[in-house]
This record gives structure tokens, sequence and C-alpha cells, in this order.
């Protein structure tokens, strides 16, 4: 009986220390066997100090130097969850000094910016991950396992919802929805979870015919709602709905009608309803009581990125979902976008 090879833990870094951070930290507590937070870099490192006590550790270091981070040789990887503003130059220097990246969503504010990330990483050699934790779900992994015996024939229909709620005061926040800071609204910051999601399980889209618009409900310069319709390379055809002006909240869900069968994947339950009848239930759990909302409370998630990441550093392979996976994504929502600027039937590249 072979004994699976026990990895040294590796030092780790989080740049940022936004709303996000906690989870982070709560997440490399939990994986303290296989990581060592060494380094917090914030803009203003006395007003994140309050991590430490997620931290089950040594107390590591606050700082808004980055060369704390560059210079420390037991640092290998860092998590940057900083505003997509304000990446590029920290990815290049972090690359530079061989530090591999465990990136927050979105990659950037455009597929352009997105590539440009990419490129940057693959020039200094470095592994690049991005943090999409909706496929690291017990209901997505069993989707896919479901796909992969190839029992339910030709995709035929997709349907990706995200009906989310944001009170204004998210909105609020200097440069939140805005172009210049975040690359846009609802679709690049909320929704690109589930088109992620969507795509590791449908394939590409090859065109989009789409409207974007702000409600009413919300001041803000970006999208508080899109729709768009959908054609994929496999020849399917779909819809996308996403908003945060969709009060209650409800949950994000991807369904897929195949030939034979059609899948509804929630959060925490996959529904599989087959066309001779049978109905086949697979229950997670409840999910988290602030699911559409803009706090992850539940690290679980995050942790199981972090945990693939850090293996996939060591071992050699390519980390779940990889800097140039995560351009489909980027690469949909700027064809939306597009297409609502324009009013014609976009061509998503790439």
């Amino acid at each position: 009986m072979s004994v699976p090879k026990i990895h040294p833990s590796i030092g780790v870094a989080l740049i940022g220390a936004g709303m996000i951070a906690p989870t982070h930290v709560a997440a490399l507590s939990a994986a303290r066997d296989r990581v060592r937070l060494r380094a917090v870099v914030a803009r203003r490192p006395e007003r994140a100090e309050y991590l430490a006590e997620k931290w089950q550790g040594d107390a590591p270091v606050f700082t808004s130097d980055l060369s704390v981070v560059t210079n420390d040789p037991e640092i290998k990887m860092a998590i940057v969850a900083t505003p997509p503003s304000v990446r590029i130059d920290l990815i290049d220097t972090l690359a530079k000094a061989g530090k591999h990246i465990l990136l927050e969503k979105p990659v950037a504010r455009t597929a352009d910016e997105a590539m440009e990330v990419v490129e940057i990483c693959e020039r200094a050699g470095v592994t690049l991950g991005i943090l999409f934790q909706h496929r690291v779900q017990e209901s997505s992994k069993a989707a896919a396992r479901y796909i992969a015996q190839g029992q339910l024939g030709l995709l035929g229909h997709v349907e990706i919802a995200a009906p989310l709620w944001r009170e204004q005061s998210y909105y609020d926040e200097l440069g939140r929805g805005t172009y210049e800071r975040d690359g846009g609204g609802v679709l690049i910051t909320q929704a690109i979870h589930t088109i992620d999601l969507a795509l590791s399980l449908t394939g590409p889209v090859t065109t989009v015919q789409a409207m974007t618009a702000t409600t009413p409900l919300h001041k803000m310069e970006a999208e508080d709602f899109a729709v768009a319709g959908l054609k994929f390379a496999s020849g399917a055809v779909g819809s996308l709905v996403a908003s945060t002006a969709t009060f209650p909240a409800g949950h994000e869900m991807v369904t897929l009608h195949f030939e034979n069968a059609s899948l509804r994947l929630g959060r925490a339950r996959l529904d599989v309803f087959w066309r001779d009848g049978r109905k086949e239930t697979q229950d997670f759990g409840v999910a988290d009581e602030e699911d559409g909302g803009p706090i992850v409370a539940k690290h679980h998630l995050h942790q199981g990125v972090i945990e693939d990441f850090v293996d996939a550093i060591h071992t050699g392979r390519p980390p779940m979902v990889t800097g140039r996976e995560g351009l489909a994504a980027h690469r949909l929502i700027d064809a939306i976008e597009a297409s609502s600027r324009t009013g014609r039937v976009v061509n998503v590249t790439g």
C-alpha cells in the first residue's frame, strides 16, 4: 500500500485586506498543515491587524511594503485580493520575484487586461490560479461527473441565473460598481462565478445578443442587470440573467437540458430529471444563509481552492482553474457588454 507523499507547508502572503480578507485568513488557518501565513499587505496595515485573530499560528507581518513579500524566500505564493484596478504592476512585481499567484476573481477589468496578467505570469514561469470557488462545491463536482459519464446525450438548452441583491450602501463605497476600479457591475463582480461554473460544464459560447442596464434601484456607474441570449460551440442555445436588483435575492442556478435528462445545479443541491420519468437528487446540505449577499461567511470553498493550488505548486500540475481558463468568463462578459452597447449580435473572441 502506497503512502501519500506529505509535502512541507509553504509560506503565503495575502495581498489586500478588504471584504473577502477574513474568509481567506480563515481558510488559510484551516489549512495550516499546508500553509503558513507570513505577511498581510494592505494600504493601511494597522486596519488589517484584526485579521490576526482568524489566523491560528504565529502572527504574520502586517505591512504596506510589497518588498517584504518579494524579499522573503519562505513565501512561495501570494493570494491577491485587491481591486482589479491596482493589479497589473503588483502581479508583475510578484511574478518577477518568483511568487506563485492565486488571484481573486476577476482576473482583471477587461479580457485584454486579463490576458496581460496571464502572459506576465507565463513569462515569469510562475503558476497562476483563479479563485472561482463555485467549482469546489460538491454539487458542481457531481454535475461534472454526470456529464463525464456520457449518458446525458446532446446538450440543447442552457439557463444561467444569478438573481442577487445589494443594498445601495454596497455601491456607496468609493469606486465600487465603476469601470475604473472594478471593470463593471454585476457581471464581472458577482455573476462571473456562475458564468465560470456554467462554462466549465458547457464549453465555450460563440455568439451573444444582450442588454445590460442600471435599474432605478441603484445609483452606480455600471450595470446591475444583464440579460443575454447565448449560442454555444456545441450547438446548444441558452440564456443568462444576472442582477443585483433582485429582492429578496434568489439562489444562483445553472440548468442544463440534455437529450436524455436535465440537470438543475444549485450551490448545495443537484437534481437530475431523466426523460424516462426518473428523478435523482443529491442534497449536500443547506446553502449558506449569506448566499446572494456580499459577505462570504464560510471559508470551506476557499480552503478547497487554496489546498488545490498548494498541491499544484508541489507537484507541478496546473491548478483547478488556470489563468487561461479564467479568460473564458472574461471574454463572454466583454461580448455581452459589447452587444448591449451596439444592439447587435457579437462574436465571442478567443
